[in-house]
């Protein structure tokens, strides 16, 4: 079996856990290097994971870490971090932009603290990091920027009950739509992706009751999602927003039950879509 990302070095933001620790396993699983950037450095108390613990997962499934603690809202710490991790393994191939902060409020709900939490981390974080890991990438042989963000869709419906959080999240789509056609030229491959259903994170426990985990999927069909799209040629592959079904289907994958929390149980789709 290939391993197309072994001793590739992946810099994913928000990594510790969740979406972005399971895209790391799975580079891992090729042996591939990751750096996981993220503020988690001691136990959250209501999230699990750190820093360090998803460093010794990636070792154990046979990958190489470096934890760096880390606030994508500071562009001098990023690139702090970005020359530390190009130092450490020699270079960043790979740039996963997956931190993101979320407030799903009406307009007069949503605290200014909030609003900025979303925009320097979801549009700021994004373009910084991307910004930061431009010099590495293109001394990469097949360089990708992945966003984990959704397809552009101008629908009143998905702009109405939260605004801020659209317009964050969409500035990461955005970075997409422009980057991917600025880069194009120098073969860096920049795309979207984005889940077609709800995916079970401990995140998602902080939502309260409002979703129930057994209608959603793991986030390994994401990371397998993003293997995939991280594995293709850059210069043949970019400026597209991808969903995790899709991008399976196209690696030949067709049968995602296996990917649901309960098997069989009805599914509840993401926002955007």
């Amino acid at each position: 079996m290939t391993q197309p990302l072994a001793g590739k070095t992946l810099f994913i933001t928000g990594a510790s856990r969740g979406i972005g620790k399971a895209i790391a396993l799975r580079a891992a699983a090729d042996g591939a290097n990751i750096v996981i950037a993220a503020k988690t450095s001691r136990p959250h108390p209501k999230l699990p994971g750190t820093i360090h613990t998803a460093a010794e997962e990636i070792e154990a499934a046979g990958g190489r870490a470096l934890a760096i603690q880390l606030d994508i809202r500071d562009e001098n710490a990023v690139a702090d971090a970005m020359a530390r991790a190009a130092d450490h393994f020699g270079g960043i191939d790979i740039l996963v932009n997956n931190a993101s902060a979320i407030y799903l409020a009406p307009t007069p709900d949503v605290p200014m603290k909030r609003f900025d939490l979303m925009f320097g981390v979801n549009v700021r974080g994004t373009f910084v990091c991307s910004q930061a890991a431009l010099p590495y990438l293109r001394q990469a042989d097949n360089p990708h920027i992945l966003n984990l963000s959704p397809p552009l869709n101008m629908d009143k419906k998905w702009f109405e009950p939260h605004v801020a959080y659209t317009m964050a999240k969409y500035g990461m789509s955005q970075c997409v739509l422009g980057m991917a056609e600025e880069f194009r030229g120098e073969g860096i491959a920049v795309n979207a992706l984005w889940p077609r259903t709800v995916i079970a994170t401990a995140a998602l426990a902080m939502l309260g009751d409002q979703v129930n985990p057994d209608h959603c999927r793991k986030p390994e069909i994401m990371a397998d999602a993003a293997h995939w799209i991280l594995s293709q040629p850059a210069r043949e592959t970019t400026g597209e927003f991808f969903i995790d079904e899709d991008a399976l289907t196209r690696a030949g994958i067709t049968d995602f039950d296996h990917y649901a929390v309960r098997p069989g149980a009805k599914l509840l789709p993401d926002l955007f879509l």
